[in-house]
């Protein structure tokens, strides 16, 4: 059985270094991914409000027989609810739970210093146990620095071999605040999985190249929550544990840096997604 990692956050919280994400799973394929992920050892799920499977993710943890103190969860406030007095209070009941142990504020979009007031507030009354952002540049994220009484303890941003955020990664370190990767792998560009580096990597520590490009986040320090409906590749994700990538082996993967991105914020699209309403997730 493979040992799981954990990283300290700046409030002394334990977050596993590797979970599962479930970006784009309907609610039913978000219930089974995490059921068949929490039986693989997954320790860590992500979601969000707008992603319509919070109800999913707290069936999922009900269950795998884990007692909920076993499982660390994550989600995220949508912008257009940053403002809502009872957001927090809601996202909990979609969840079927207590408390949560991440919540992030989405986007940088609409009034999300109000939204970060709120899961101060969250935190302080014990719902939420670390708060954190996603998908902040660094300039909003000095914004935050700037007016927060509680200091976010992860960051949540695009980031694989093609686009390591160097620069970013080394200014959250001197505040303390952990790099999460999603699209870990790329958004499953063949490209990247198939660069000849990773297929010999790949043969020396017979694994596959997406397990070489996971131990290198977590060997570089990010959290990592690849999303997968497919039980063998959710089993892979997670047996990441039992091998460990020489220095000149990362040094080489940190050398494939190309600055390249697969998503792009834009003012317009922060624009439409402070206006979007997600649906209502009432599935039961």
């Amino acid at each position: 059985m493979n040992t799981q990692l954990t990283i300290k956050l700046n409030n002394g919280a334990e977050m596993p270094m590797a979970g599962i994400g479930t970006f784009l799973l309907t609610p039913d394929e978000a219930e089974a991914s995490c059921v068949s992920a929490l039986s693989c050892g997954c320790r860590l799920i992500d979601t969000a409000n707008a992603y319509v499977n919070e109800r999913a993710v707290g069936r999922a943890m009900k269950k795998s027989g884990l007692k909920r103190e076993e499982i660390f969860l994550e989600t995220k406030l949508w912008p257009s609810f940053y403002e809502q007095a009872d957001a927090v209070e809601k996202t909990l009941a979609r969840l079927d739970t207590d408390y949560i142990d991440l919540l992030l504020i989405h986007q940088p979009a609409g009034n999300f210093a109000a939204g970060y007031r709120r899961m101060e507030k969250a935190y302080k009354e014990g719902k939420v146990r670390a708060i954190g952002l996603s998908n902040f540049n660094m300039e909003q994220i000095k914004e935050i620095l700037s007016i927060c009484g509680i200091k976010p303890a992860i960051l949540q941003t695009e980031v694989h071999p093609y686009y390591q955020e160097k620069e970013l990664k080394q200014f959250l370190s001197s505040e303390g605040i952990v790099t999460q990767a999603w699209y870990p792998l790329g958004h499953g560009d063949k490209a990247l999985l198939e660069e000849p580096l990773f297929t010999e990597l790949a043969r020396k520590y017979n694994k596959s190249s997406a397990q070489i490009i996971l131990r290198w986040h977590i060997q570089t320090g990010n959290i990592v929550i690849p999303g997968s409906k497919n039980p063998a590749h959710i089993k892979d994700n997670f047996a990441l544990f039992d091998f460990e990538l020489t220095k000149a082996e990362m040094s080489d993967i940190a050398a494939l840096d190309k600055g390249v991105r697969y998503y792009t914020s834009t003012p317009e699209l922060l624009n439409r997604y402070a206006a979007m309403v997600p649906p209502v997730d009432e599935q039961k």
